[in-house]
């Protein structure tokens, strides 16, 4: 399944209100990584947890610098948090997932807000969109 980006954000968006509408806040971010890496099991969709990435820098290699929470269908970043207000630096996080994957979108999806409409952030990486201005953040 190679589903257009768009697409797999919806699908995965729509997986995440649907934990959100049944469990709420409260979990713990790793409860929700491992039912959220399940249910787009469920929709066929191939998904990687906690994948380890690679830092390299001037021919300089840091393995396993990072760990993404899922990579969804090879092509979609997806950070999991769990927090009471969002943080600047979880969107930077999610970018620089973005930069050293070369990939360019990813979603930002806090469970800890009352809604998952307040809690989901849509990230662009201008670099793998073959700009290079700023990340571009959009509230879905």
């Amino acid at each position: 399944m190679h589903p257009h980006p768009d697409r797999l954000s919806a699908l995965v968006i729509h997986s995440a209100i649907r934990i959100h509408q049944h469990l709420g806040p409260g979990l713990l971010e790793s409860s929700y990584r491992v039912l959220f890496e399940e249910m787009l099991l469920r929709e066929g969709l191939r998904v990687a947890r906690e994948l380890p990435v690679d830092l390299a820098f001037d021919g300089i290699v840091v393995p396993h610098a990072y760990r993404v929470d899922l990579l969804v269908e090879r092509q979609l970043v997806v950070e999991v948090k769990h927090a009471e207000r969002p943080h600047p630096v979880h969107r930077q996080q999610l970018l620089t997932y973005l930069r050293l994957l070369n990939l360019p979108h990813g979603l930002l999806l806090n469970f800890g807000l009352g809604t998952m409409k307040e809690g989901t952030a849509r990230v662009s990486n201008p670099r793998a969109l073959g700009g290079s201005g700023k990340a571009v953040e959009q509230k879905v």
